[in-house]
């Protein structure tokens, strides 16, 4: 279709903007602004650069992430089997003895016969509040809060502030450096950022450069963007260089990000060994009580 009108005599861009899902503001913008200058093919190398480091990024943190929650289902797996197959197994050696149980076997007994017989409850209610969670995010006003809440949290603030400000950086640099005009770049590289504060900020920064402050400035007024990025905004735009400055700064964020995320799931491991063990042991001396007090009866 995109062909089709361009063989019909429209522009790239013009035929890129009567399919919106399907090219974004910055690619519109980029394309337009190559044809005006008369350098679409380099714009179009850099934008299919730009894209493959975009895909790039994001599989790593996709495989960075999708370990923890490995951990986490293997985890409810066996405490879940445990809870199901083998406590059922033991309780009915309890029966038979007819003698009080220490509290922690009753809890356990207790917490194995919801599992047995209303466990599906439990999943079919996981899954119901999952689905509703993501509706709610749907809607800005709940994701606004989301995004908010996430942000008191330290570990998952530097995360996601990293995240989000690279990706500003890299598409910023990309939208300069094909000819875009400054205050549209920060519209557009606002518009890509998922975080609905962080965006906000970003709106925050092109109002004022709009209004005349240096970019540097409107960065650094804002509580979001890192002092390293500001720093290297403020020796791009003293020496003319603020495009390569942009690109250094957000492959600078993503390393850092990728060793932040390499700290952290460093951390998760042992402690998941740690709850994963905790939560063993308590099944087992839950098991274990009541023989060591059939033992202690008959001496």
């Amino acid at each position: 279709q995109v062909r089709s009108k361009v063989a019909e005599g429209h522009t790239l861009a013009h035929a890129m903007s009567q399919y919106p899902q399907t090219f974004g503001d910055m690619y519109r913008a980029m394309v337009n602004a190559g044809e005006q200058a008369g350098q679409l093919g380099p714009v179009l190398d850099q934008l299919a650069d730009y894209t493959e480091s975009r895909q790039h990024t994001a599989q790593k943190l996709q495989m960075a992430l999708i370990y923890p929650f490995v951990l986490i289902g293997v985890a409810i797996a066996v405490v879940t089997a445990l809870m199901v197959f083998v406590v059922p197994e033991m309780v009915g050696i309890f029966a038979q003895t007819k003698t009080d149980l220490p509290p922690l076997t009753v809890a356990l007994i207790a917490t194995s016969d919801f599992l047995t017989n209303h466990g599906w409850l439990l999943g079919l209610g996981l899954v119901a509040v999952v689905i509703a969670i993501q509706q709610l995010l749907k809607r800005p006003v709940y994701k606004r809060m989301s995004d908010s809440m996430l942000l008191q949290i330290p570990g998952i603030r530097r995360v996601l502030i990293g995240m989000d400000t690279a990706r500003f950086s890299s598409t910023l640099s990309i939208l300069m450096a094909s000819g875009v005009p400054l205050l549209d770049a920060l519209k557009i590289a606002g518009a890509v950022m998922n975080n609905l504060i962080l965006r906000s900020a970003s709106q925050e920064v092109a109002s004022k450069v709009q209004e005349g402050s240096s970019l540097n400035r409107a960065l650094s007024q804002e509580d979001y963007f890192p002092p390293m990025m500001v720093h290297m905004v403020a020796s791009g735009e003293t020496s003319g260089e603020l495009e390569t400055m942009l690109e250094r700064s957000a492959a600078n964020q993503e390393r850092e990000l990728e060793a932040t995320l390499g700290t952290v799931m460093g951390l998760f491991e042992p402690i998941m060994v740690v709850v994963m063990g905790g939560l063993v042991l308590t099944i087992v001396m839950a098991i274990l009580l009541p023989i060591f007090d059939l033992n202690t009866m008959v001496r």
